[in-house]
């Protein structure tokens, strides 16, 4: 499974368009973040259609970059973030990306966006 990173402009509608494009080829969006600072944004997305998603994003023009995503599940307390985000620093993993993706009981299920997925993966155990 991959993370679309997509930068857009800050301004109405454009997570409207690129919403509506993968929800046009019957794509669900399974996870999401998006921050804005001064004209641009990025959103980072996961769906259920990695290929699907791929062709929506080309064929609309948006430049877009993909990055692996490891899943976790958290104990849903103070430090547990914390303690995952310091096993993946401790192995030298990137995180360019990461967001919930749901709960489970009294776990969150976060997906983590990296750069060396299998290393991210062991760290995370």
């Amino acid at each position: 499974m991959n993370a679309f990173i997509v930068e857009l402009p800050n301004r109405p509608g454009s997570l409207a368009m690129i919403s509506e494009a993968i929800a046009e080829r019957g794509i669900n969006i399974t996870g999401i973040a998006g921050a804005t600072s001064a004209e641009l944004g990025s959103v980072a997305f996961i769906t259920d259609d990695d290929s699907g998603t791929r062709n929506a994003l080309g064929e609309k023009g948006w430049v877009y970059r993909e990055v692996p995503v490891v899943t976790a599940s958290l104990d849903d307390r103070p430090g547990t973030l914390a303690a995952a985000a310091r096993r993946l620093a401790d192995a030298g993993i990137n995180v360019e990306t990461m967001f919930a993706t749901g709960k489970d009981g009294d776990k969150v299920k976060m997906a983590f966006g990296v750069d060396t997925p299998e290393a991210a993966q062991r760290a995370l155990g």
